[in-house]
């Protein structure tokens, strides 16, 4: 997804290289052979003579076609075309060539729904100078392709006639076209993309052509209503989403193009809490131009729309060889990252299938070195690591070499110690598990609760005043917020703070994170936010404490963040209303985590609910929150127990010593 920040359509952080898929290999074959389309089929524009794309930005600025004029990189040559799919319709793409034609080279694909010739689509100086033939193509109904735009496309599993189309389908027909018509390219493709352009990718691996022989979906998109861009466990993700849906979901334009639209305000807080109940935003700001948020508002639940936009269950039978990137500060799709690479993982079994983990925000490895993010510094270029080491030979030897690259199943990155690692398998399988007792007075060890002494802890819970996700109230959904120092919540009243004392040695966790709290609330749904810190020496919750640099004294470190909308405690399909003042469970998983607490470190969990305006305000009583009045939000008093009937406690695998 894009953002309405500073300029939306080449927002670094959320833009999309694509991938390749295809669907029904054996079917599609037998129903297309003989029917191959040809150069004559597409029609080639040249470079001086580019149309205009549809309709221009809100802002004026320079048109795809205009940019798509300009001088290609040395040794390169630009191209345009407009490659027929099997009904049809023309999607429009750009091909950067090498000028050299004495040797043949792989064609390296990207599909988007963003401007197919910003700055990000340019290959960067290692792959140029290892010499492909680089692809962008605009996604069906977006910028200059034909065809209706749907977001997150469905793929249909049955092709019954040339009209059944998906981004699977898509692609397939867009590989079949250029290995056959793109002169000395060697009949080796590769696909890749980055978020929106990562779920292309995910989905091109579907069915693939035989052509496609590597994928790389990178923080790819992967499931819009439990762990990606739109909501986690159910619970939406309100300024992400305003804020992309206003830029790049717009009927005026048919969904077509992302304006550049300047903020709405500089304090998101502010702003998101005078807009009031979500069924203000179409009313007071929208305007009914965002087809996809009239959707979002009257699909509150895991539904068939929902489950069908669902890319996972379909990741069976990968054939081409899957290199799975994201970063552990990536706030937008970590969770598709990691489940894509488990989906490979688990229902192809025989596929080459890597996962890279890296210190990155959204997208931060494609576009700067990767040496730090906020206030945390890794001492080293991770970005340019992972792209020399795993990224360009992955694709070399897929592309043009053995199909032999000398990769490990995972190499990740360790937050606390700020070191690359490998391992034979995702999550490793040599862990030891570990529990996290919230305890009383504000205490966290890996000791069982005690009889005696007070049962549980307690706030009020205030829609009218929610906790903040960032101190600085950002108007998006900062980049760069899960790196950020986490002082600034630490003493309000209604965020509750349990800490361990100084480790005496490091504890290295890794692999997912998993809540498990027992809790009331006088209201009868609530949200339960639980974050895993890292607090640096000497930082026992300063009082007054401002955010500075991670080495400064009481750093708290964000190693992991995520909620659970009670009402989908049990169901995201299904939701049930708590009780009353009855304890309740509430168990999750968070994603996964890479990190050593070192030696003199402490080990804190805080636990509020609200997380605003990164996610929506919960009125705490059950209902649908989308067609909620600003009457019924109420104020709740949320208790946390930690006796040991009802110990609320947090799981975690640790790696022992040389593990």
């Amino acid at each position: 997804m894009a953002t309405l920040s500073k300029q939306f359509s080449a927002s670094p952080r959320r833009h999309g290289y694509p991938l390749i898929c295809m669907a029904f290999v054996g079917l599609f074959l037998m129903a297309t052979r003989g029917h191959s389309a040809t150069a004559a089929d597409a029609t080639k524009i040249a470079d001086s003579s580019v149309a205009a794309t549809k309709k221009a930005a809100e802002t004026p600025a320079e048109t795809p076609a205009e940019k798509a004029a300009e001088k290609a990189p040395a040794g390169y040559q630009r191209s345009r075309f407009r490659i027929p799919m099997r009904d049809g319709v023309h999607l429009d793409t750009f091909v950067l060539a090498p000028t050299d034609r004495s040797r043949s080279y792989p064609i390296l694909l990207a599909r988007t729904p963003y401007d197919p010739s910003a700055k990000w689509t340019d290959p960067g100086p290692a792959f140029a100078h290892a010499g492909y033939i680089f692809v962008t193509q605009s996604v069906r109904g977006r910028y200059g392709s034909e065809g209706r735009f749907i977001q997150m496309t469905p793929y249909k599993p049955v092709k019954r006639s040339r009209t059944d189309v998906d981004a699977s389908s898509d692609t397939f027909d867009t590989i079949d076209w250029l290995i056959k018509n793109i002169p000395r390219n060697n009949g080796r493709v590769g696909l890749r993309g980055i978020s929106y352009g990562g779920f292309y990718a995910a989905a091109g691996m579907i069915d693939a052509h035989p052509a496609l022989k590597a994928v790389s979906p990178q923080a790819p998109q992967a499931d819009w209503f439990a762990g990606d861009d739109v909501h986690h466990n159910g619970a939406f993700l309100l300024a992400s989403a305003f804020s992309w849906l206003a830029s790049c979901d717009r009927r005026s334009d048919d969904s077509r193009t992302c304006a550049s639209i300047a903020p709405l305000a500089t304090d998101g807080y502010k702003f998101f809490l005078a807009m009031g109940p979500l069924r203000n935003a179409d009313k007071q700001y929208l305007h009914g131009q965002s087809p996809e948020w009239e959707i979002m508002m009257n699909h509150g639940t895991y539904d068939k729309l929902w489950q069908e936009r669902n890319l996972l269950p379909h990741l069976r039978d990968i054939r081409p060889a899957v290199l799975v990137v994201s970063g552990w500060y990536d706030a937008n799709n970590l969770y598709g990252a990691v489940h894509v690479f488990d989906a490979v993982r688990r229902n192809s079994p025989h596929t080459p299938d890597t996962l890279v983990l890296g210190p990155w925000t959204h997208g931060q490895w494609a576009h700067d070195k990767g040496e730090s993010a906020g206030a945390l510094h890794f001492g080293s270029a991770t970005s340019v690591n992972f792209i020399q080491n795993i990224e360009l030979p992955f694709f070399e030897a897929y592309l043009k070499g053995d199909a032999k690259p000398d990769l490990p199943v995972a190499r990740v990155f360790d937050t606390g110690r700020k070191s690359w690692t490998s391992f034979d398998a995702w999550p490793p399988k040599t862990v030891e598990k570990k529990t996290l007792y919230l305890r009383a007075h504000g205490s966290l060890g890996f000791e069982p609760t005690q009889p005696g002494g007070v049962a549980y802890d307690e706030y009020v819970s205030d829609p009218a005043n929610p906790v903040p996700f960032v101190r600085d109230h950002g108007f998006d959904m900062d980049p760069d917020y899960m790196a950020q120092d986490q002082r600034f919540a630490a003493n309000r009243p209604d965020v509750l703070t349990y800490q361990s004392v100084p480790l005496t040695e490091d504890v290295t966790v890794i692999g997912p994170i998993q809540p498990r709290l027992v809790v009331s609330s006088s209201g009868t749904d609530s949200d339960w936010v639980v974050k895993l810190i890292d607090v640096h020496p000497e930082g026992i919750i300063a009082p007054g404490g401002t955010a500075g640099a991670a080495d400064s004294n009481g750093f708290q470190e964000l190693v992991r963040g995520d909620l659970m909308r009670a009402k989908f405690r049990d169901s995201l399909s299904d939701p049930t209303p708590m009780q009353p003042g009855r304890p309740t469970n509430i168990d999750f998983t968070m994603l996964d985590v890479y990190h050593t607490f070192k030696k003199g470190h402490r080990i804190m969990v805080q636990i509020q609910s609200s997380w605003f305006p990164l996610v929506d305000r919960n009125p705490q009583q059950f209902e649908d929150i989308y067609a909620a009045k600003a009457q019924d939000f109420r104020k709740a008093t949320q208790r946390v127990f930690h006796s040991p009937d009802h110990a609320s406690h947090i799981d975690l695998s640790v790696l022992p010593p040389g593990g």
